[in-house]
């Protein structure tokens, strides 16, 4: 079952003085990897509150192995528009489609936003379909 209100589930822990602080790091770890990244000041908050000051690099340095740990537009964030693929014949072993593979079709179909793709030009009004530009 998905954990709706993560920092809910997170607090007594941390709030938890039983706890080791590295089991607390543990925590603010998992959280950041849950939402894939927080604000500079959640995360400030996050370690004033629990104390753990001293040992706050240890979080802030998983930045240096590409996990967004600071992430200044997490609530902005929004998941590309998926396909309904269900009734696609796919390969034995595959479990996925990847995005990619929605954003050329659609790119090829000249359906793509011109908000998010302001790179991707509009096809010419001569262009018949029948095929990518």
């Amino acid at each position: 079952q998905k954990v709706k209100d993560s920092m809910r589930v997170l607090l007594p822990v941390l709030l938890n003085k039983s706890h080791d602080s590295y089991d607390k790091i543990r925590a603010i770890l998992l959280y950041i990897f849950s939402t894939n990244g927080t604000t500079q000041e959640n995360l400030d908050k996050l370690i004033q509150n629990v104390q753990i000051e001293s040992d706050s690099d240890m979080i802030k340095n998983w930045k240096y192995l590409d996990v967004p740990v600071i992430s200044s537009f997490v609530a902005q964030q929004h998941k590309y528009a998926r396909r309904d693929r269900s009734q696609e014949e796919t390969f034995q072993l595959s479990r996925w489609t990847p995005v990619i593979k929605d954003v050329m079709e659609d790119a090829i179909e000249n359906k793509l936003d011109s908000k998010d793709w302001p790179y991707c030009s509009r096809c010419p009004p001569t262009w018949n379909g029948s095929g990518a530009v």
